[in-house]
């Protein structure tokens, strides 16, 4: 098994529990959805790799909001990964598990989030080295329950579900042994984008930020 690398960021993971996922076809929109985060309180912001121009937006927002950990997510590849690497991403997610990814990412000290559904796509990408493993697309497979049954077998892998995750069910999955969560579009509602209503979802971040804590 390869050496493991990222328990620091995990550390901080499990004291924040939410990670904004920003997939924007605007730089400047993406630049938006992640100020409203992070004013929020959302100290974990993801720019997808297949966002408009990711590698510059995340190089952008590492200096214009230090206090937070900017990385990128659906990386399908090693030139993604090296992309990620250039621009200072601070951990990266896949949607899926490639061994080859994983080495690149654990070789550059960069913490790695491999995408999973089965049990024996999780294990694999554990013991292939992955800091966590994001379970993806959750609630196709059953949601909080699914994540409940993981735990009886894995229950020792850190776990991040995403897809369909929700202000409202973030909670239950919390509640459920996931260490943190990814929300997109239920964080970021398209209407809102378009409204350029970034207060309501700076109010949406912040409420959701202090339900979780609660729940610490």
């Amino acid at each position: 098994m390869m050496q493991r690398y990222g328990d620091d960021w995990l550390k901080f993971v499990k004291q924040q529990r939410i990670i904004a996922v920003i997939r924007s076809t605007d730089l400047h929109i993406g630049k938006k959805m992640a100020q409203a985060a992070a004013a929020g309180g959302i100290k974990l912001i993801e720019i997808t790799a297949n966002s408009d121009q990711p590698w510059e937006l995340i190089e952008l927002l590492r200096t214009e909001l230090p206090d937070c950990s900017i990385g990128t997510g659906t990386v399908l590849s090693l030139a993604d990964v090296h992309n990620a690497i250039a621009c200072g991403a601070e951990y990266i997610f896949t949607p899926h598990v490639d061994l080859t990814l994983i080495q690149a990412a654990t070789t550059a000290e960069i913490p790695i989030i491999s995408g999973a559904l089965t049990p024996t796509e999780i294990i694999t990408a554990w013991q292939a080295g992955s800091t966590a493993v994001k379970v993806f697309p959750i609630q196709s497979v059953g949601g909080v329950d699914y994540l409940q049954v993981l735990q009886g077998p894995i229950g020792h892998i850190p776990l991040i579900p995403t897809g369909g995750v929700t202000v409202t069910n973030t909670a239950d999955f919390l509640a459920a042994g996931a260490v943190a969560v990814g929300l997109a579009g239920s964080l970021f509602p398209q209407s809102e984008i378009l409204q350029a209503d970034w207060q309501s979802i700076r109010d949406r971040a912040r409420n959701l930020v202090t339900t979780t804590k609660n729940l610490i």
